[in-house]
């Protein structure tokens, strides 16, 4: 289900540059998100809009952005834009509205470097562009001369388990094809890599589990894993944290209460939680050769 919106803005510029996706800007086609992962922030959480349950489409994004970064771009305001911050850029709606297509194109336009994050095949779509925005795109000022690319491209997940996959993030394509695809851009001479996140509590986040996550995505031409835990808002029910501990209770019953004292009253696991994930993961990462950061400097 979607409807259609009309906005004033759609580039939000952040206060500093962002320095584990390297990001100056944001820009989310869609408000909503139709892949609807079980788990993710967007339920519950000010990055969703008011519902988000109805998928909701930026009709006019395309001349808003070209009239944004016209001005930044005449003012050599460079920088990274992400693409996927706060709603997958390539839902099944895209293959028909190329809005996602439409906004890439301004980008190219002005020059402007893009990170896209998704979960989704459709991308493919769009690799000969990307491919000409990786050539021309012109660097802020602090990358220039270390990551030697406009784009970066970081393909999704919660896990690398196909039953795991099928039941939190079913909207999505599936880990097998998110791997195939990622390979191909890897292929291509792009600089790729993995969100690893969340890692979910005793189900993917295990020396074990992770160890196969990270060998998985330095297989298929992965340059760097970004690992986060979970995070959990809201007490509505359709809120990332009512819906989170339904599908544990549905198929994974015994796990709530441990999630639930891991949890605590936080919306995230504990600080030791994450401290332990973060050596783990630089362990894990050195061992497969693989970079916990998108830049190799």
């Amino acid at each position: 289900m979607a409807k259609v919106v009309r906005v004033k803005s759609v580039l939000n510029k952040l206060k500093s540059q962002d320095d584990w996706f390297l990001l100056d800007y944001t820009v989310n086609p869609f408000m909503g998100c139709a892949l609807n992962c079980t788990y993710c922030y967007i339920h519950g959480s000010k990055y969703g809009g008011e519902d988000t349950s109805v998928l909701q489409v930026k009709t006019n994004a395309p001349e808003v952005l070209y009239k944004q970064l016209k001005n930044r771009a005449r003012n050599g305001e460079y920088g990274f834009i992400g693409l996927g911050t706060s709603t997958d850029p390539y839902p099944p709606l895209e293959e028909e509205q190329e809005l996602t297509r439409e906004l890439l194109k301004i980008m190219y336009r002005f020059k402007f470097p893009v990170h896209v994050s998704t979960k989704s095949t459709l991308i493919l779509r769009d690799l000969e562009l990307l491919k000409k925005m990786d050539e021309k795109a012109i660097l802020p000022t602090n990358l220039k001369g270390k990551l030697g690319h406009g784009v970066i491209v970081s393909f999704s997940f919660s896990t690398v388990d196909h039953q795991l996959a099928s039941i939190f993030e079913s909207g999505a394509s599936t880990v097998e094809e998110r791997l195939e695809t990622m390979q191909m851009f890897s292929d291509e001479g792009f600089l790729v890599g993995a969100n690893l996140m969340p890692v979910l509590p005793f189900l993917s986040d295990s020396e074990t589990k992770l160890d196969e996550m990270i060998s998985k995505v330095k297989e298929y031409g992965g340059e760097y894993v970004l690992i986060a835990g979970l995070t959990l808002f809201g007490d509505k029910p359709s809120d990332c944290k009512v819906r989170y501990y339904e599908t544990l209770e549905k198929y994974f019953p015994d796990l709530v209460p441990q999630t639930r004292r891991l949890m605590g009253n936080s919306f995230a696991p504990s600080r030791k939680y994450q401290y332990d994930l973060w050596k783990l993961s630089e362990k894990l990462a050195k061992k497969h050769n693989i970079r916990t950061r998108i830049s190799s400097e």
